[in-house]
């Protein structure tokens, strides 16, 4: 069976995977950035951006990890766009109209509307689901390959606290955010279903792995 899996989190050190006050036009909250300056400083996030420059090394090796072996990707609403995005008709989150996924997109929501086409192979699908129903609904849409439930932190957590992830991949950026949605929150003693590995690189952020034990 393919695996569920989460890929490149950034929690703040208190625990915070976004920041309080998200808008349109602060889509982290009071958070702006900071949770993510790691990732764009490199050659990969750089060119997502469609910039030129950026780093190497090994915080730009493990982002381009991030299509591999991806079938299908779950989003919650608060990823897919700002509060309210549901009441305007012509949203179609905030990528552009080549999204960074190229890969069916389930969009968890409690107002589902039609299907929307991007270019580069992403769908959008908006449906209301427990998070198995949501998994199941992906892995058929995969074809065999692995699943990414990208988040945001809320929904990451209820895939967690339901048993449904196998593969964590959470990066620790040294800040404090103090307030905003937290990841950790009900999930004590989550470490032990898994093996835990950790490195930190020179950017000053340390990536934390957690693998279901047997995989």
């Amino acid at each position: 069976m393919s695996l569920a899996r989460v890929q490149h989190i950034s929690v703040s050190l208190d625990g915070f995977a976004t920041g309080e006050g998200q808008s349109l036009e602060a889509p982290f909250g009071h958070a702006g950035e900071r949770l993510h300056e790691w990732m764009f400083a490199t050659r990969w996030g750089r060119a997502m951006l469609r910039r030129p420059g950026g780093s190497g090394g090994v915080d730009d090796a493990i982002l381009r990890l991030f299509p591999a072996e991806i079938g299908a990707e779950i989003m919650g609403a608060g990823k897919f766009g700002y509060p309210g995005w549901h009441e305007n008709p012509d949203w179609k989150g905030p990528w552009g109209s080549n999204p960074p996924f190229h890969t069916p997109v389930f969009v968890l929501t409690h107002h589902p509307r039609p299907s929307i086409e991007m270019k580069g192979g992403t769908t959008y699908h908006f449906i209301d689901a427990s998070p198995a129903e949501a998994l199941e609904t992906a892995r058929e849409a995969a074809g065999g390959q692995d699943v990414r439930i990208g988040g945001g932190p809320t929904m990451v957590r209820d895939f967690l606290a339901a048993g449904l992830i196998d593969h964590l991949h959470i990066v620790v950026v040294p800040i404090l955010l103090g307030r905003g949605v937290r990841l950790w929150d009900g999930l004590e003693g989550l470490e032990k279903d898994y093996e835990v590995e950790s490195v930190s690189t020179p950017s000053g952020v340390t990536h934390v792995t957690f693998t279901r034990a047997g995989l």
